[in-house]
This record gives structure tokens, C-alpha cells and sequence, in this order.
């Protein structure tokens, strides 16, 4: 079952091909790159985000209170 499924979803490079002519033809020339580029800063900014912190958080630091004077 999922074969069939996974075969479904496969392009080959026909599909490719007519995928890249139908988005030509959709967004013309000159606004085809920047959406190759919005895309790409996308999927950059997803995979940085899904592998966490680049290290790790510690917990925050209190300040530290002074003293009070005694009592005289």
C-alpha cells in the first residue's frame, strides 16, 4: 500500500520538466528567481528551526540583591 502511495508522489523528469514550463508560464521571468529565493530562505530557516537551539539555553541568571545593612 504505501509503495503505491510513494510511486504516486514520484516525478520523473518529464513531470520536472513541465512543472518548470507551466511555473514559467504562471509567474513569468522575472519574478520566477525571487520566488526560487523565498523559497530557499524558507526551507533554510525551517531546517535551522526543527534542529533547536544552536546551543544550549541556560536559565537565566538573577541579579543579585545586596545586602541589607543591620539594624543598629
Amino acid at each position: 500500500m504505501n509503495d503505491k502511495l510513494l510511486l504516486l508522489w514520484a516525478l520523473g523528469p518529464s513531470e520536472m520538466v513541465l512543472l518548470a514550463v507551466a511555473a514559467l508560464f504562471i509567474f513569468g521571468p522575472k519574478r520566477l528567481p525571487e520566488l526560487g529565493q523565498a523559497l530557499g530562505e524558507g526551507l533554510s530557516s525551517f531546517r535551522n528551526a526543527s534542529q533547536g537551539p544552536a546551543k544550549p539555553l541556560s536559565p537565566p541568571s538573577s541579579p543579585s540583591l545586596p545586602e541589607p545593612e543591620p539594624a543598629a
